[in-house]
């Protein structure tokens, strides 16, 4: 019995975790608020919590704010949202940004 809970833990602890934490986030914006989905991008993409987690964000105290023209360069979203890997942040505003 000692062996098969030993066995679980190890697997527990070793496999890679996929899962939509963080929840959404509004991002108050001029331009429109944005809504980030957490579960639209970790499980629709399947991307990892570190692929972006504290390469490209740290935690939302340490975070700063990014402008339209750093994203356009490659800075927060812009890293991947660049046309290729993923649809661009320099085109189609309304895709991301929501007036009420």
């Amino acid at each position: 019995m000692r062996y098969i809970l030993t066995g679980l833990m190890v697997c527990m602890l070793t496999t890679p975790v996929f899962a939509g934490g963080g929840g959404d986030i509004t991002l108050k914006n001029r331009g429109g608020d944005v809504l980030f989905s957490h579960a639209a991008h970790v499980d629709g993409m399947k991307l990892a919590c570190n692929d972006c987690h504290d390469k490209l964000y740290t935690d939302s105290k340490k975070h700063k704010k990014v402008s339209m023209k750093e994203m356009k360069n490659g800075k927060s979203c812009g890293f991947c949202h660049n046309g290729k890997r993923a649809f661009s942040v320099k085109s189609d505003c309304t895709r991301c940004h929501k007036k009420p």
